[in-house]
Parts: C-alpha cells; sequence; structure tokens
C-alpha cells in the first residue's frame, strides 16, 4: 500500500507540493492505499499552499479519527496537525478554534516555543498586547532563535511605539535567520518608518512588496511610508 503513495510522498518530501497534490488527487479511488496516510498528505500539500479550508477538512479527519480520546498521549502526527489547523484557524479568524488548538498543544508538550508564538499572534489579533508581548517572550525564552517569535515581537513593539531599539535588534536578529521573508522584511521597514528613518523604511517595504505584493498590510506600510518626505 505504502507503495502507491510513494511517489506522491517523495514529491512532498522535495517541496514540490503542487507536484505532489497533482499526484495525490489522480490516484484512482479504486486502488489499493491508506486511506488515512492519503488524507494526511492531501492535508499538509494544501497546508503549504495555503488553501486553508482544503486543508482544514483533510487535517480536521485526522485529528478527529486518530486523536486520542481516552486520556492517552496522542500521535506526534496528531499533534502536528493540531499545529497546522491552529495556524490556519488564525489566519482565518477562527479565534475560539484557534484557541482550542493551541491549550491542546501546550497540554501535551508540543513544541511550546512555536506554539507560544502562534497564542501570541492571536492574542494580537484579538487586540491583547499585554498578553500578546507576554507569549512572545515566552516563546524566546525557550528559543531565542525562533524567527517568527523575533519578528513578530519586534512587529509589535515597533507598532505600540515601546523600546524602538530593541524592537530594531529583534527584527535584524529574525531577518538574519530568515532573509527572504517579506514578513521579516516589513517589520524592519515598519521599525524604521517608526523611528522616523523614511529612506530606510522605504528600502525594506520595497522589498517585502516584491515578495508578496498580494499582502494588504505591506501594502499599507508601503503607502505610508511613500507619503513621507524625510
Amino acid at each position: 500500500m505504502a507503495g502507491i503513495l510513494e511517489e506522491g510522498i517523495n514529491l512532498y518530501k522535495r517541496r514540490d507540493y503542487t507536484g505532489a497534490l497533482s499526484y495525490f488527487l489522480s490516484l484512482d479511488e479504486d486502488s489499493v492505499y491508506d486511506t488515512s496516510e492519503l488524507s494526511y498528505y492531501l492535508g499538509l500539500c494544501y497546508a503549504k499552499l495555503h488553501r486553508d479550508e482544503d486543508a482544514m477538512l483533510y487535517l480536521e479527519q485526522i485529528v478527529t479519527s486518530q486523536g486520542s480520546n481516552d486520556g492517552g498521549a496522542e500521535s506526534e502526527r496528531v499533534l502536528q496537525c493540531r499545529y497546522l489547523l491552529a495556524v490556519i484557524y488564525c489566519r482565518t479568524g477562527r479565534s475560539q478554534l484557534a484557541d482550542f488548538e493551541l491549550e491542546k498543544l501546550l497540554e501535551s508538550g508540543y513544541k511550546p516555543a512555536a506554539v507560544y508564538a502562534s497564542c501570541a499572534y492571536l492574542s494580537w489579533e484579538q487586540g491583547d498586547v499585554d498578553k500578546c508581548v507576554d507569549y512572545y517572550e515566552k516563546s524566546l525564552s525557550l528559543d531565542e532563535n525562533n524567527p517568527t517569535a523575533l519578528n513578530g515581537l519586534g512587529y509589535v513593539l515597533a507598532s505600540e511605539s515601546r523600546d524602538l531599539t530593541r524592537a530594531l535588534s529583534l527584527c535584524k536578529k529574525a531577518l538574519s535567520l530568515a532573509p527572504e521573508s517579506p514578513a521579516c522584511l516589513d517589520s524592519i521597514g515598519w521599525v524604521y518608518y517608526r523611528m522616523g528613518l523614511y529612506s530606510q523604511a522605504r528600502k525594506y517595504l520595497e522589498q517585502a512588496y516584491k515578495k508578496d505584493s498580494g499582502n494588504e498590510v505591506i501594502k499599507n506600510h508601503l503607502h505610508e511610508a511613500e507619503l513621507v518626505e524625510e
């Protein structure tokens, strides 16, 4: 059975998510394969391609069908799916569902630095700045090189005009760890904007926009920077 899915799994491992998805979807329904394995990889492919609604369909299947119902430990695969669901729920505004999955993950001890960073993002979306900062600090106390937490905390500090010097330091470190990230480029540009260094701000914001021109936050930041003359 594993042989039938192997080609698609290898495509996924090579990060050819579109190719892997096409392969999995092309499988004949009469073929013999592990349906839960297929659902797992379909969920992963859709998640990687940011097709959130499709990803949720399959990831929720894994959590529902394979999650522990007797108080026992959940498998690494189920925890991974819970984490992906939490990220997708955050991204799509399903805050209560995201909160539920994140609490489950914290109870399990699964990747706490990453989970705390996701909790921070959810708190920011809900307008609770103090809780957001606290969660990012917890994430960094567990992993001082977590680019998501570094970038997130730097962005929040800048947006709230709290310690711009530290915000710049955090965002610079995040960018050094993820130099191609539009989010990191946007954040450091936003810090420079808040510091009044508009030429530097535009430089980074333009780079971020080139990499992710469809992002409304980046677009708005760049527009604000372009309106200001030093």
